[in-house]
């Protein structure tokens, strides 16, 4: 569970690795950027330090400023899925081929995380 604070926007990564600086390492398997302004869930990998295509196409915009919310991420054999509250947001087919790899949630932004599992 988490929950937002006013802000304009957070990210959430699986990574293959912590990064430095603030910043994501060079292999990210997925990240999340939720924007406000614009009601925006942008999704993109990283695989050797290149940044793929930017997939933003979502049904619905599932978060609220201030609210808790409950986001799960499922890894099956060829993508991501992705739950929020019980709904499911979006797939996002697998770009690295090293998923064994990913050890690492990378948080960026204002959300506090009460649980994770």
């Amino acid at each position: 569970m988490a929950r937002i604070y006013p802000s304009v926007r957070f990210y959430f990564a699986l990574t293959c690795g912590q990064g430095t600086g603030g910043e994501p390492p060079v292999d990210v398997a997925l990240e999340l950027c939720v924007r406000f302004k614009d009601r925006q869930i942008l999704r993109q990998a990283c695989e050797s330090g290149s940044w793929g295509e930017t997939e933003r196409v979502v049904p619905f915009f599932p978060f609220i400023r201030g609210l808790p919310f409950k986001i799960e991420i499922h890894c099956e054999q060829s993508r991501f899925r992705v739950f929020v509250d019980g709904q499911k947001l979006f797939d996002f087919q697998h770009r690295l081929t090293s998923l064994r790899d990913i050890d690492t949630l990378w948080i960026k932004g204002s959300v506090a995380i009460t649980k994770l599992a």
